[in-house]
């Protein structure tokens, strides 16, 4: 009964529309894995989207509450030159640069270490490239 289907198979599937179809086939796995890693870079798009309107958000409200913090800073840091012979508005300018100069070195180092955490993070759709080489391995086999 098994050698009647094959060769029945055989009659009506002759080779090159088997490869025909075989070509069919592949073609649309691609099409749908290329469709799978659209629909991945999308996603990881907005959410890069979304991520930056809420830093940038979030930012214009630090950076007002960072510039009154950094005034009073400021003066405090010019009342420690209250002994020292100089005029008032040098200890106020003498307290804005040592302030200033703080800030500066900690937003170095916090954008460094942010650039090093993003490096660090792939822009590579693992989900797809995991499908592609799941596909690639069975055409090899199957090949």
């Amino acid at each position: 009964m098994a050698e009647a289907r094959t060769n029945e198979l055989t009659a009506r599937d002759d080779l090159p529309s088997l490869v025909e179809r075989l070509f069919s086939d592949v073609a649309q796995l691609f099409d749908q894995k290329l469709a799978l890693l659209k629909v991945e870079l999308k996603e990881e798009v907005n959410a890069y989207i979304r991520g930056g309107i809420v830093i940038m958000a979030a930012g214009v409200v630090v950076a007002v509450g960072f510039a009154l913090a950094n005034v009073a800073l400021a003066f405090a840091v010019s009342t420690l030159f209250s002994t020292m012979d100089l005029t008032q508005p040098a200890r106020y300018a003498l307290g804005f640069v040592i302030t200033g100069l703080a800030y500066l070195l900690i937003g170095t180092v916090v954008i460094l270490i942010t650039k090093n955490r993003l490096a660090q993070q792939g822009l590579v759709p693992r989900r797809t490239v995991r499908e592609l080489q799941r596909d690639k391995d069975w055409l090899q086999k199957e090949l």
